[in-house]
């Protein structure tokens, strides 16, 4: 399989985007990948790239987009870090892959058991850790249930993983409204922002 030029690049839609990464997934989820030369792609790459999507997920071992989602080089841009929130840097990093470097989709991915989300419920405070943690503490407070404060930390996993969704939700609203690019991209159909949920117990990406 070879990597993606610039034709092929713009021959994806958005919506077609959204969907190779859901073949991938797919594709992870059956053990049956792609048969990729990925020294083959780093060939074809040597002079340029031209991925279809950006992926901004959390830095955790278990949660790669390039192997969840079973892609090759030169297809993705990988944005990590803990907590998959958006910073100034972030937006930047994400107007670069999609104004300049032209990919048609940008992906939220939160996933299942998630420490840095874990870390915000229990509002640990450890270093500059503490500051990366009241990051995700909007998503914290938005979850209502449950009532209770004794249940309302990392010992509740239903309640880690709905505080995840919640982040994931909360940070497509912040690149909407904090990125007049991307916003004004998907407004005009040349991107989608889109969220996920991986689920670090069985590879699935369940799309919000």
């Amino acid at each position: 399989m070879k990597a993606l030029t610039k034709e092929t690049q713009a021959a994806i839609t958005p919506q077609k985007a959204l969907e190779l990464l859901k073949e991938g997934n797919e594709r992870f989820l059956k053990s049956s990948q792609a048969n990729r030369d990925l020294l083959g792609q780093v060939a074809d790459t040597t002079t340029g790239q031209f991925p279809f999507a950006t992926v901004l997920h959390c830095i955790d071992s278990r949660v790669s987009a390039e192997l969840i989602f079973d892609q090759g080089v030169g297809d993705v841009f990988s944005i990590r870090i803990a907590g998959n929130f958006v910073n100034e840097d972030i937006l930047g990093s994400m107007e670069f892959a999609s104004k300049l470097a032209g990919t048609k989709l940008v992906l939220v991915l939160g996933h299942t058991s998630c420490g840095a989300v874990k870390g915000a419920c229990d509002h640990a405070k450890m270093g500059n850790l503490t500051k990366l943690i009241e990051k995700l503490t909007p998503a914290v407070d938005a979850v209502s249930e449950p009532k209770d404060q004794n249940l309302r930390n990392s010992q509740n996993i239903d309640f880690v993983n709905e505080v995840a969704v919640t982040n994931v939700k909360l940070t497509i609203d912040r690149i909407r409204k904090e990125s007049e690019i991307l916003n004004e991209m998907e407004q005009n159909g040349e991107i989608i922002i889109a969220g996920g949920m991986y689920d670090v117990s069985n590879g699935k990406v369940t799309f919000l």
